[in-house]
């Protein structure tokens, strides 16, 4: 007779199938691709918007792709942490190695008014630092996905950092005083700014602009997936001085930040204090 009690092989739990961090980041990048869709779809029927006890905006959209990246992602790593702009923050996260970080919608404002500058994101954190990373900007169809120590795409291409070694003549976006700070000269090459802070950043790992910056209070949210693509890209995002961020702590908010290629980072850090 056969016994079927289950042998101590059986039982044990099988290796975590997202252990490298390029099968995440393959996840991530389908997840806000359909996130995205699912937004776009929303946004043509009309949705409803009202203001958080922040004043900031959000919308049913933001909500609706909350819900669907949360059963999307936690069906591949129920075990990890979750922290989102649109989720009541849960502590358990902060015993988690592994944590999933999301902005369902970044650049909300900008998606209201029927702007090209927003984005869905997405990382894992794993000790604080973002190990995959996924944003899609629906409106222009462009698809970013970084992997720690795999390099950045756009649209399956590989981005670079801009070699700019200097100030004057370089492309830059961040809040109108800071510019003004740093440019007396008027030297700078300034865009319209781009309302989406993650979007404005893979604009950095592009070269499109050659540096960026953050005014403080940027959450987790806002930038674990688009500070991989920089880095994994080539360039610098840090604090004013100079350290990296740190993902995933109790309170999961940012001072002022400065964002560069390698080349003009140090520069740009002299001239933003």
């Amino acid at each position: 007779m056969m016994d079927d009690t289950p042998t101590a092989h059986a039982l044990t739990p099988g290796p975590d199938p997202l252990a490298d961090p390029a099968i995440a980041a393959r996840h991530l990048a389908d997840a806000v691709v359909a996130a995205g869709a699912v937004a776009v779809a929303m946004f043509r029927t009309g949705v409803k918007s009202w203001s958080k006890h922040n004043d900031s905006p959000v919308t049913e959209a933001d909500l609706a792709v909350d819900v669907m990246l949360r059963e999307r992602l936690s069906l591949i790593g129920p075990e990890y942490g979750w922290l989102s702009e649109e989720t009541v923050d849960e502590p358990t996260r902060l015993s988690r190695r592994r944590v999933w970080i999301v902005d369902p919608i970044d650049g909300t404002r900008a998606y209201m008014a029927g702007r090209p500058d927003w984005c869905v994101e997405a990382a894992l954190v794993e000790d604080g630092r973002p190990i995959a990373g996924a944003l899609f900007a629906p409106v222009t169809e462009e698809l970013f996905v970084a992997v720690r120590g795999g390099g950045a795409t756009r649209n399956g291409r590989p981005i670079r950092v801009s070699e700019m070694p200097e100030m004057a003549g370089a492309v830059v976006d961040g809040p109108a005083p800071w510019l003004n700070h740093i440019d007396s000269r008027g030297t700078l090459r300034r865009v319209d700014r781009i309302r989406s802070l993650a979007l404005r950043l893979a604009r950095v790992a592009t070269g499109e602009l050659d540096a960026a910056l953050a005014s403080p209070n940027g959450n987790d949210w806002d930038l674990a997936a688009a500070d991989l693509l920089v880095h994994e890209a080539g360039g610098r995002l840090t604090t004013l001085d100079g350290r990296p961020l740190t993902y995933n702590a109790p309170v999961p908010r940012h001072g002022a930040l400065v964002s560069a290629g390698s080349l003009l980072y140090p520069t740009l850090m002299v001239a933003a204090r």
